[in-house]
């Protein structure tokens, strides 16, 4: 009998009615259960488990991806209060940097990003733009580095020769950190403890994905997994992680 590849995925693909596009989505991720696990049983990016610190996939700062990027988080850093953000007195001397080989990411401080509000702090550990966000009722999305409002969802966009794009949506492993990302003790993509949530993701991480693709296209992809589910013949792939649980 044949088995399934241990690391299978089902995708689907549509064109794009309005431009030169073609979407494909890892549906496999996105009708998975994950769930964000930050001070829930998060082991954090480093070499070893570390859930104490409650630094989440903040340890090393946030990249930015382009120069736009970093101007809107740091318009939205200067909206933030003392009662929101820990190192607010700090980032009075800036809150991103350029490294060396050109990348803009933003400050650490004390080993972790400088947004990163830490346990000890008496509204909590998270991050503080999203304090400020939850606190005034607006939307994460337009305040955080765009890798961090996105994370685990990843988008690509590859340009054929003939100039139509191909765009994928799917998860974010651990190997497209680069030679880094071999070296986290745990990745939550990867982790059972991490697909628990009581919705799919494509539910649960609405907001990001309408950001993402655009209105349109979200609705067609929600229609498509919707009809899916009401098949009574239809079978759909779990998630590897859900797999390997099972």
């Amino acid at each position: 009998m044949t088995t399934v590849p241990a690391d299978a995925h089902e995708w689907v693909s549509f064109a794009d009615p309005r431009r030169e596009r073609t979407w494909m989505f890892d549906v496999t991720f996105l009708e998975s259960n994950w769930t964000c696990i930050f001070n829930g049983g998060c082991q954090g990016v480093l070499t070893g488990p570390t859930p104490e610190l409650v630094q989440g996939c903040c340890s090393y700062g946030a990249h930015f991806v382009d120069e736009k990027d970093q101007r809107r988080v740091e318009k939205a850093a200067k909206r933030l209060s003392a009662d929101q953000w820990q190192f607010k007195a700090k980032g009075k001397n800036g809150t991103t940097r350029v490294k060396r080989n050109g990348e803009i990411v933003t400050r650490l401080v004390n080993d972790a990003c400088i947004f990163l509000n830490r346990p000890d702090f008496k509204r909590g550990p998270g991050c503080a733009l999203h304090v400020m966000a939850v606190d005034n009722g607006e939307s994460y999305i337009p305040l955080k580095p765009e890798v961090c409002w996105q994370l685990p969802l990843r988008r690509v966009d590859d340009v054929q020769d003939d100039g139509h794009v191909i765009t994928r949506i799917s998860q974010w492993d651990r190997r497209h950190w680069g030679a880094g990302g071999a070296e986290f003790h745990w990745w939550c993509t990867e982790s059972a403890s991490a697909f628990v949530g009581k919705t799919r993701v494509v539910d649960s991480m609405k907001d990001e994905l309408v950001e993402m693709v655009g209105e349109g296209i979200y609705r067609r992809l929600r229609a498509f997994l919707d009809q899916r589910a009401q098949q009574p013949t239809a079978t759909r792939l779990a998630h590897p992680v859900v797999r390997r649980r099972a």
